[in-house]
């Protein structure tokens, strides 16, 4: 049932919250209008020709007026044409204008959208890639993708459409109620007294009627899920012959749905009576009092007149009717707007979005020290992680960090590759404090293989060349021969143009082992980060996983972060961590002569484990 809600709360994400239209919402869409700017001279020319079309749109009613007293003799407009054939020229014209300039506002508005969308859309990205880590351990990925792709496609569709459409529909209004006046005051005080009415009432019964959409929608998810779930779990269905149950719960869901549909049914059936009678009412009473008006030749109104007044009431009529729903889009967008600054105003991390200004300014040996540091995540600051840690690790050296679950071990990774920074205390690099060298500096020169390797969804060699973007296909065979990945990678038909599917899916855990290694190997780097590396292989796999890793490891500090002691035996020194403490510090062979200490408890423990698992 959770993921039931999960669902339905997905099919009611689709209708994108809306803000309140103030001042600090419109200057937050105006900084998004910013983008515009080197767009400006083509989007002033659309704003020229959407005004320029629309008013051109509101002479049409005239000439058709004029055509229908043209052709019963009666006099028409002085600026018009006086026969029926210039009239009927003079509309032909007019629409071709409305089309050539509707044609240029069109494009013109929609390159202007697409081009700064693209730079709203590259800046969020790029801010969002060089946010710090703590930002994403407080957010969801779903959320985060959402500001990419529904909020901007909001923001787009008001920039491209909207916008447009609500200076159009102004226009129209404004300058159709202005042409009714002057057209007839009687008839267009009889039409403002009841248009406006209707058009209230239908935009507020559309919306109830929307709701009660929704809510259907919501349910069918719903019952769209118990059929997703039973059919995975059919197995477990079957064996607790619960077939039954599962049948009633499906058929319990569908007939709310049923209830929720002929409840909007009725209710769609009242509006479109509504609609049907008001709009049919509303257009037979404007006929019916501008016959008496013409009838009675009040002020020399005459049928063609009526044709004009007509159309340009259908014209109101219509921009009344679209104005809310305009509204709605641009409240959506407002709102849209919001959540994109909001990663726009983050602070982000020192990287330049130029490749070529973070290449190594300033190279590391490998010496590496932690000095007095103590760290809490921002998230949970009253569990301090780490509590005085203190260690060096000299160029070259490999150093590994054992202990229980918990006790700080990846953490100390995280800060080395400035994922996060101490609280107090430091990480020296060749001696220098971490904040001398540009964030770049580090990271370029720090490498880290992990337990769960992640493989973006591209070929096998873009996956290596990931550690060195420039290598050529000798250097990554090169890296993927010393990581014993090589061997695999030929027999795929396509070898190193082989699919690795999403995250890898394509591979064993054992062939993306390697081929992290291969791209650690590529990217060369004067410190090594393992962090479990070989924990959740089967024997052959860590075998060659194994030997890859020494091959890897060779002259170059090495952080080795291990569950099973096995694999860290070599170590020059072992760090034993223990509740965000080093409680134990030494060589394997030192460690092991300490009877009470946790680095021989734990290795007891896992030979114990071994034993049992082999018999």
């Amino acid at each position: 049932m959770a993921r039931a809600r999960l669902n339905s709360g997905n099919t009611a994400e689709a209708e994108l919250p809306k803000a309140k239209l103030n001042k600090t919402s419109i200057k937050n869409l105006r900084k998004l209008l910013t983008y515009l700017r080197p767009y400006r001279s083509k989007f002033a020319a659309g704003m020229f020709f959407l005004f320029l079309s629309s008013l051109v749109g509101l002479a049409f009613p005239a000439l058709i007026g004029a055509l229908f007293n043209a052709a019963q003799g009666k006099p028409v407009n002085h600026w018009l044409p006086s026969t029926l054939k210039g009239i009927g020229l003079l509309a032909f014209a007019v629409l071709f204008v409305q089309a050539f300039v509707s044609y240029f506002r069109v494009v013109w508005f929609v390159q202007v959208a697409e081009k700064s969308l693209a730079d709203i859309r590259r800046d969020t990205y790029f801010k969002l890639v060089t946010l710090p880590m703590n930002f994403f351990s407080n957010r969801r990925v779903g959320e985060l993708n959402s500001r990419i792709s529904a909020d901007l496609s909001q923001i787009q569709d008001v920039v491209t459409t909207t916008l447009a459409e609500v200076i159009r529909q102004l226009i129209l209004m404004i300058g159709g109620i202005t042409l009714l006046v002057v057209l007839s005051p009687k008839l267009t005080l009889a039409l403002l007294l009841i248009l406006p009415v209707m058009i209230a009432f239908a935009v507020f019964f559309g919306r109830f009627i929307r709701k009660l959409s929704r809510q259907a929608q919501d349910k069918l998810a719903e019952s769209n899920t118990i059929v997703e779930e039973t059919l995975q779990g059919i197995a477990s269905v079957k064996a607790f012959v619960n077939e039954a149950f599962e049948a009633s719960r499906y058929n319990k869901n569908l007939q709310e749905v049923v209830n929720i549909a002929v409840k909007g049914a009725r209710f769609r059936g009242i509006f479109a009576s509504f609609i049907v009678f008001c709009l049919f009412g509303t257009i037979v009473a404007v006929i019916w009092y501008g016959l008496v008006l013409v009838s009675h030749h009040d002020n020399g109104f005459e049928i063609g007149d009526l044709t004009t007044f007509i159309l340009y009431s259908l014209f109101i009529a219509t921009a009344m009717g679209s104005l809310p729903e305009q509204y709605a889009n641009v409240q959506k967008a407002v709102g849209a707007s919001e959540r994109v600054l909001e990663i726009l105003a983050e602070q982000g991390e020192a990287i330049s979005i130029q490749e070529s200004d973070n290449q190594i300014k300033q190279t590391i040996q490998g010496n590496l020290t932690f000095n007095e540091v103590c760290f809490h995540y921002p998230s949970r600051p009253e569990i301090e992680v780490l509590k005085q840690v203190s260690f060096t690790a000299e160029a070259g050296q490999k150093v590994a960090i054992v202990g229980p679950s918990g006790s700080g071990k990846s953490t100390m990774a995280a800060l080395i590759l400035q994922f996060y920074y101490p609280q107090s205390g430091e990480l020296l690099f060749d001696g220098k404090s971490a904040a001398e060298y540009q964030l770049t500096d580090i990271r370029n020169q720090v490498a880290v293989v992990p337990q769960d390797v992640l493989l973006f969804g591209g070929t096998i060699a873009e996956n290596i060349a990931y550690g060195k973007r420039n290598a050529d296909s000798a250097e990554i065979e090169q890296a993927a021969r010393r990581a014993n990945a090589h061997q695999f990678i030929t027999s795929f038909p396509e070898g190193y143009d082989t699919i690795v599917g999403e995250r890898g899916v394509k591979l064993s855990g054992g062939q993306r082992q390697r081929i992290a290694i291969a791209r650690a190997l590529l990217k060369n780097p004067s410190i090594l980060i393992l962090d479990e590396a070989t924990s959740s292989l089967d024997s052959e796999s860590e075998r060659l996983v194994q030997e890859a890793l020494e091959e890897l490891m060779k002259d170059r500090t090495s952080i080795i972060i291990a569950h099973r002691l096995s694999t860290i035996r070599e170590a020059d020194k072992i760090l034993v961590l223990d509740k965000g403490i080093i409680a134990e510090s030494g060589t394997h062979q030192e460690l092991m002569s300490k009877q009470t200490g946790l680095y021989r408890y734990l290795s007891q423990l896992q030979f114990e484990n071994s034993s049992l698992a082999s018999l």
